[in-house]
């Protein structure tokens, strides 16, 4: 059976099936990365929440930063979220995103 919960026209915000939970990309408020990366894992923690799950029961993370040069303010954020132990599999890269002013989005996927 497959859940789609905040489903829009789109979109769904979250998406369950057979223990796993899909999250839409998810991206922050903030002029920092710093802000931004912070606001946007606060969401992720929230939809996480929503699931039924956690940040430690993530299984893989995609990250896209508009500039690889903010590389290291997003990463620092980030090992602060990430529980020692619980570090998903991940990939980075740099990536046009969907308004300018963004400068991180993170797609996650979980176990629920």
């Amino acid at each position: 059976m497959i859940e789609r919960i905040h489903t829009g026209q789109r979109m769904s915000k979250i998406v369950k099936h057979n223990g796993t939970v899909y999250l839409c990309g998810q991206v922050g408020a903030g002029d920092t990365v710093a802000e931004q990366t912070r606001d946007c894992l606060s969401r992720v923690d929230a939809l996480l929440a929503e699931a039924g799950t956690s940040k430690e029961n993530i299984l893989q993370a995609i990250v896209w930063v508009a500039d690889m040069a903010d590389f290291a303010e997003m990463n620092a954020v980030w090992d602060a979220w990430v529980p020692e132990g619980y570090a998903p599999a991940r990939a980075c890269g740099e990536a046009r995103l969907a308004r300018s002013e963004l400068k991180v989005e993170v797609i996650v996927t979980a176990a629920c």
